[in-house]
């Protein structure tokens, strides 16, 4: 007889809810699971940024944890950020499979010996195509099937560090002209991604009328970025299918 093991996952929180979210979705945990959770599994949410982090003794349990974005520093020395740095490096240790976003794909790559820092052409915010680089590298995140990559996937974005120098060993899976390290893999258990695939459009609006309430964004560059937001369409299901069959070993 043949029993259903229950797939448990762990979702490493690196950001606090905004007013937004949390009104909307009931918090970044929700958008997450909804975006890569499937039916009869376990999500578990750590808010490592208040330092809250999965037991080491538990850490076998998951097939997969996911670190999410985060508007700290992948480069700073925030105690949180240190510890989830080894907390990554023991993941690797175990190979256990990694999904790391936008900030989670910075500190995985620090973690694991990359550099890491602020972008050199700054802010990158809206809907974004990159350029995938070697069909070899994805296929095995497309459950081996290419016939319908995009040629050039958008992805919706924003950040303002970016990934500087990847870890030995690891390969360049997507790049741009704003961006050299759009996504990297190392191995078959760690995937990072700089965009989005969990964003949906709205929930991009929101960060970028925060920002700008904020004063961190000028005006022109606010209208510049809402034209886009509005005229193009990320390929989400492309994204959301890669890191799906990444996170579920397909």
């Amino acid at each position: 007889m043949r029993v259903n093991v229950e797939r448990r996952y762990a979702l490493l929180l690196a950001a606090r809810d905004s007013d937004y979210v949390r009104k909307v979705y009931g918090g970044y945990g929700n958008v997450f699971v909804d975006a890569f959770g499937e039916d009869d599994e376990r999500w578990d949410v750590f808010r490592v940024v208040d330092g809250e982090f999965p037991e080491a003794s538990e850490l076998r349990k998951y097939h997969g944890f996911v670190v999410s974005g985060s508007p700290h520093d992948a480069h700073g020395d925030d105690l949180w950020v240190l510890r989830l740095c080894f907390l990554l490096q023991t993941l690797h240790a175990m190979r256990k499979r990694v999904l790391g976003v936008c900030f989670g794909h910075q500190v995985l790559c620090r973690a694991l010996g990359g550099r890491v820092g602020r972008a050199h052409r700054g802010w990158n915010i809206g809907i974004r195509k990159v350029n995938l680089v070697g069909e070899r590298n994805l296929s095995r995140f497309l459950g081996g099937c290419l016939l319908d990559t995009p040629a050039s996937p958008s992805i919706i974005k924003i950040h303002q560090d970016e990934v500087w120098e990847l870890p030995g060993g690891a390969r360049v899976i997507a790049s741009s002209d704003h961006t050299t390290v759009e996504a990297f893999s190392l191995g078959d258990h760690l995937l990072g991604i700089q965009g989005h695939p969990e964003y949906t459009k709205d929930i991009l609006f929101s960060l970028v009328d925060r920002l700008a309430g904020q004063n961190l964004l000028e005006s022109e560059f606010v209208e510049g970025v809402k034209a886009n937001i509005e005229a193009a369409e990320p390929d989400r299901m492309f994204w959301l299918s890669v890191c799906k069959n990444f996170l579920k070993g397909r």
